[in-house]
């Protein structure tokens, strides 16, 4: 009977939670968060309170987190609120940090009354921004696929190439200050998002940590991955495709490489990680590939994955100009290039003959190409050297507090 009334509970808990979900998203209930927040917007603005949020709220990193963290170590005289996703708070517990639920009235009243925001992804349109809020916004890479105006066609769902577009727009025209990494970013963000106000060419405050790092950080990641101390780390951070979806904001990805090949080939000295990207909804099932395949798209924070990767196999990320940073071989696993260059986004450069890396479509150069990654910076020299120019000449360790003089010692 208890087990009964157990099961009974947990299923009608679900089915409230996804009836009040679609209440939430309703046009009715968002026009009256936004009469709120229009009206909560008007009171004086409370100056030591700054609002951060990662990825809609699902991941306490990126850049938002490396600016929080040094204005933490200033100690300054702030009230700090992230702004979550309720389904992954225990990602923030475990830092100790002041969290606040998205869209609950909460959390309409605190960012209508905070001074600051510090966001590195979109906010819904139907967000009121106060006129003397500041808005910081960090974004989340360095672009290699078209973005935004720059798109020619959208083919992501629930949108049309115009809309989105204008949408963008919209959205670009309330951010006060926006961050590059470098200076080819810069003429990209000003084009692409049309973007008019402060731009701060700064180096990203995310990249920071890789001159930071200890060996003790490695062990503690190794450790908590469960990966063996003796096993060197391929890292497997592929992006997401914009046509491949099962419904709007959930992309699918399957994984289009070989694990019992790689396995048998390069199981004595290697284990993989996988780390799908945020948007993607998909499982992965490692389940016959225990100790060699680990997943780790869950994982908190992308930038402990980079430190303990020997090197790194991705597609069109802009993870390569963050784990460029740290100067290893670089593996391009481009088994789709001709349909995403060509009819999903396009590249701002000549990706396939500046790539800093070899391009590989299939299992067996992927295979071949990790045996001799010590050669690959070295085969690739011209590419490394003019990739780390171009992209990494500000990239010092010093970012975040380069961006914090520019914005928080302004005000």
């Amino acid at each position: 009977m208890k087990k009964r009334f157990k099961k009974f509970k947990k299923k009608f808990k679900k089915k409230f939670t996804k009836r009040w979900n679609k209440i939430k998203k309703s046009k009715k209930v968002r026009r009256f968060y936004r009469g709120v927040s229009l009206l909560v917007g008007r009171l004086p603005k409370k100056k030591n309170i700054i609002v951060f949020e990662s990825f809609l709220g699902k991941q306490y990193s990126c850049n938002p987190r490396a600016i929080y963290e040094t204005l933490i170590e200033q100690d300054r005289n702030f009230i700090y609120y992230w702004s979550i996703d309720h389904r992954f708070k225990s990602r923030f517990d475990e830092h100790g940090v002041r969290t606040i639920s998205r869209f609950s009235l909460k959390w309409f009243i605190v960012m209508m009354r905070a001074k600051y925001w510090v966001f590195n992804s979109r906010l819904p349109k139907w967000i009121a921004k106060p006129h003397d809020t500041v808005y910081l916004q960090t974004w989340h890479g360095t672009p290699l696929k078209k973005l935004a105006l720059d798109m020619e066609e959208v083919l992501m769902p629930g949108t049309t190439t115009e809309m989105y577009k204008r949408n963008f727009v919209a959205e670009a025209s309330r951010w006060n200050y926006l961050v590059s990494p470098n200076t080819y970013s810069s003429e990209i963000f000003r084009r692409a998002f049309h973007f008019e106000q402060d731009l701060l060419e700064t180096g990203y405050p995310r990249n920071d940590y890789l001159f930071h790092y200890t060996k003790e950080d490695e062990e503690k990641i190794k450790e908590r991955l469960g990966i063996p101390d003796d096993k060197k780390v391929i890292l497997y951070a592929p992006t997401w495709r914009d046509n491949e979806y099962h419904f709007i904001g959930k992309y699918k990805f399957a994984v289009q490489m070989d694990l019992d090949r790689m396995r048998e080939e390069l199981g004595d000295e290697y284990v993989i990680v996988l780390r799908l990207h945020y948007l993607v909804s998909d499982k992965l099932n490692l389940k016959d590939y225990e100790e060699f395949a680990f997943d780790g798209s869950n994982y908190p924070d992308i930038r402990d994955l980079y430190i303990i990767g020997d090197v790194l196999i991705t597609d069109y990320s802009s993870v390569m100009f963050d784990f460029g940073v740290l100067k290893r071989p670089m593996i391009f696993y481009v088994y789709d290039i001709e349909s995403y260059r060509d009819q999903l986004r396009g590249f701002y450069f000549d990706f396939e003959n500046e790539a800093p890396g070899p391009l590989v479509t299939t299992t067996e150069e992927i295979i071949e190409e990790v045996k001799q990654a010590d050669s690959i910076r070295t085969r690739f020299k011209p590419h490394v050297e003019w990739f780390e120019s171009t992209f990494h000449s500000l990239e010092d360790g010093e970012a975040s507090n380069r961006v914090i003089a520019h914005v928080f010692d302004k005000q």
